[in-house]
Order: C-alpha cells, then sequence, then structure tokens
C-alpha cells in the first residue's frame, strides 16, 4: 500500500478545535484558524510574540488569575514532561477593536509536551475548549439565573484551583522531606583500599517524582572483596523512599554473608515478599575479588551494569538476568555470572533513568551509555560520573530519578 503524504501544517490549520504551539519560553510559535477566530486576534498579532503580551489578565479584576494558573500549568509541563489538564477558568478577553473593554469568557484548557532528542520538552501544545455558552445556557442565557450560575462556577473553579495549589505544596514538601531521607541512608562516596569510588543521585524534576532508587558499596573481606549494588523501587514520595531504605539495609546485610550474589538476591527476594511497596523493585549486586581479578554478578529485572576495560571496550554484564524481586509466588534460586578485568577497568552501575527515554528503544540508550563511558574512560570516577551524567540526562532534568556509582579497580 502506497504511503499517503501528509500535509501535517495543513492538518493543523483545520483542527476543529483551539490549538495553539509554544516554545519553552511561552512565545506563540503557531496557532490554528479555530484559534484565532476565537480569540479574535490576527496571525500578526499572535504568533512570535510572548503569551502573556497578547493575553494579559484584566486589570479591572483584582481577583484575575486565568493567566497566571496557566503560567503555571505550563511550568509544570516543562518540568515534568508530561501533559497538564487544568480546572475550568474564567479568563476575560479584551475586545483588539476596543482597548479597556474585557468581555467575561470560560475556558477549559489542556497543555502537552512535544519532545525533542534525549526527551527534553521543545514545544508545548496548549489546546483550550470555550466554554462560556455552555455555562450560560446552563443557567438560561443572559438571565439573572445565568450570571449567578456564572459567579457559582466561577467560585468552584477558584477554589479547586486553590486545592490544586495547596495539594502541590504539601507534595513539595514532602518531596523535600523523601529526598532528605534517601540523603541520609544512602553511603558516601569514599575509597575502598586502593581503588575510588564515586557516587551520584539526581532526583526526578517535578514535585510528584520522588522515587526509590538506590546503591550501596560493601566491604566484603578486608578489602579484597567488594560489593556494588544499585536498585530501584516502584512508587514515588516518603513511602518509596522508606522502602528503598529497607531493601538497601536487607541486601548490605546479606551480600556480607551470602556466597556470591545470587545468594544475596535470593534473601532479598524473600524479604521483599512480606515488604509492602516492594513488589516488581529491581536490584543489581556485583561481587569483586580484586586478588583473583573477577566480578561475580546477578541481577533482579535491572540494567545490566558496565565494565569499561581500558581499551575503551564497553561489555555489559547482561549473563544473569531474572524478574525483579518477589516477581514469583514460589521463589527461585538466581542466576549469577562471571567476568574478569584488568587494573584500571572501571565498574559502572546506574538506573534506569539514565538510560532509558520516552518512545525510545533501550539499545539506544545503552550505547549512548557505552559511548560516553568509553570516551571519558581515562577520567578519574568523580570527572567520569559528571561527564556521563552531563551527556545522558535531559538539560532540563529526567523524569525518573538516577543513581549512578562508577569504582575504579
Amino acid at each position: 500500500m502506497k504511503t499517503l503524504a501528509i500535509n501535517y501544517a495543513a492538518a493543523f490549520q483545520a483542527l476543529p478545535g483551539m490549538v495553539a504551539l509554544l516554545t519553552p519560553d511561552l512565545v506563540y510559535a503557531d496557532a490554528n484558524e479555530e484559534f484565532l477566530r476565537v480569540s479574535g486576534r490576527r496571525r500578526l498579532d499572535v504568533v512570535g510574540r510572548f503569551l502573556f503580551d497578547v493575553f494579559p489578565d484584566n486589570p479591572d479584576d483584582p481577583h484575575a488569575s486565568g493567566m497566571r494558573n496557566l503560567e503555571a500549568s505550563l511550568r509544570r509541563v516543562l518540568a515534568t514532561g508530561e501533559r497538564d489538564t487544568m480546572a475550568l477558568q474564567r479568563y476575560d478577553l479584551e475586545d483588539p477593536d476596543k482597548p479597556g473593554v474585557w468581555e467575561t469568557r470560560y475556558w477549559s484548557p489542556v497543555n502537552a509536551p512535544v519532545h525533542g532528542p534525549g526527551g527534553k520538552v521543545v514545544l508545548l501544545v496548549h489546546r483550550v475548549e470555550e466554554v462560556t455558552e455552555l455555562i450560560r445556557a446552563r443557567g438560561g442565557s443572559g438571565g439573572s439565573r445565568g450570571r449567578v450560575l456564572e459567579a457559582e462556577l466561577y467560585t468552584r473553579a477558584r477554589e479547586l484551583q486553590d486545592l490544586n495549589d495547596r495539594l502541590r505544596q504539601a507534595h513539595a514538601r514532602e518531596r523535600e522531606v523523601a529526598l532528605a531521607l534517601q540523603e541520609a541512608m544512602l553511603p558516601a562516596p569514599r575509597q575502598v583500599g586502593d581503588h575510588r569510588a564515586a557516587v551520584r543521585y539526581r532526583p526526578a524534576v517535578g514535585a510528584l517524582n520522588v522515587c526509590g532508587d538506590w546503591y550501596d558499596l560493601v566491604d566484603l573481606v578486608d578489602g579484597r572483596r567488594l560489593g556494588v549494588s544499585v536498585g530501584d523501587v516502584v512508587g514515588h514520595g516518603l513511602a518509596a523512599a522508606g522502602v528503598m531504605g529497607q531493601l538497601r539495609s536487607a541486601l548490605s546485610a546479606a551480600s556480607r554473608v551470602a556466597e556470591g550474589p545470587a545468594q544475596a538476591l535470593n534473601v532479598l527476594g524473600r524479604y521483599a515478599n512480606v515488604v509492602d511497596g516492594a513488589e516488581s523493585a529491581t536490584a543489581v549486586t556485583t561481587f569483586v575479588d580484586f586478588e583473583r581479578h573477577t566480578i561475580t554478578y546477578s541481577s533482579a529485572g535491572h540494567p545490566p551494569p558496565a565494565l569499561v576495560h581500558p581499551d575503551g571496550h564497553v561489555e555489559f554484564l547482561d549473563r544473569a538476568t531474572d524478574p525483579p524481586l518477589d516477581a514469583r509466588p514460589d521463589p527461585a534460586p538466581r542466576p549469577q555470572a562471571e567476568t574478569t578485568f584488568t587494573s584500571g577497568a572501571t565498574l559502572v552501575l546506574y538506573t534506569d533513568g539514565l538510560i532509558e527515554r520516552r518512545h525510545e528503544d533501550i539499545d539506544t540508550g545503552l550505547a549512548r551509555l557505552a559511548g560516553s563511558l568509553s570516551r571519558h574512560r581515562t577520567a578519574d570516577p568523580e570527572a567520569l560520573a559528571d561527564a556521563v551524567l552531563f551527556e545522558l540526562l535531559p538539560p532540563g532534568g529526567a523524569t525518573d530519578d538516577t543513581a549512578l556509582i562508577v569504582v575504579r579497580l
């Protein structure tokens, strides 16, 4: 079947609803014909101009908040990369032919991101449905009942907006507490014998996206062996941070007595079975033997560690992968595998926020990570960790937490 060539510019202009495109600086990049018709504006009045220069709040209404609420919604979309549906808004429009004359209007807006390379938000889709006539018709067009209904709906919309603002403030406070809890529970970077290590934790952007990523370093035998682990708990906020702390502590203890990483994950899986919120958590642990120059590893549904050899070759440790913790009703022994390394190699463990991007195959993210590690392999662990985060995380921040640990072997 022959592929039909689509004129997307023409399709955008023909959309039946009001739609505009905004840059991250909130400048109009385009607006369709329906948007211009309903708002009573010409294209030259809109495109290329700052949103709030085109549509300011009514200066005669001290309670006007439509544009302030719209800006908050758009900023959330930029920060989180997620769609945001607004409550009903009252926003008065100034008559373009009669400066100073404002008409009361009601709108139902939805704002959504357009993602570019690396997950960065490059455009904002601002879709608006005008509901003024619907509100008036419900109360009797032009009558006192209609005006009363308008006032009631406006009041309810403002109350809902205030409630949303309070909820976001509460989530922001929870985020701060969760981050403080995470920081307190995660170990600080340190040197293990002659081997330097660097750790990084980057929280997701947005007040609701604090997750349960964690990492750990465990001395196993007087500095001759080292346990290196990372994990990821499904969920957000304080609950996820609390589960993260329990799983990290349990794996740290299990690693000290286990014969190998598979046995440590077996123990952790049984423990996760009785921890609320640990369902589908992932983890990977590696035992580094500096005398034998071997790395033994096992993964419970987690992205594979990377071993960067001195010549720049990057080996992903993916030969012992099993389902996430607590994924099986009847736990079974987990696999483990072993590889060798030479002095000067680098072991890198991370969580999925570093490599996964929306609408992108995970192999693309792994290739991007391998390229960055190979380019910066001669840097010390601190500089290497910074370089990897700079090259792989979106400029505006990722929508998932990222934990990273780098050990020079």
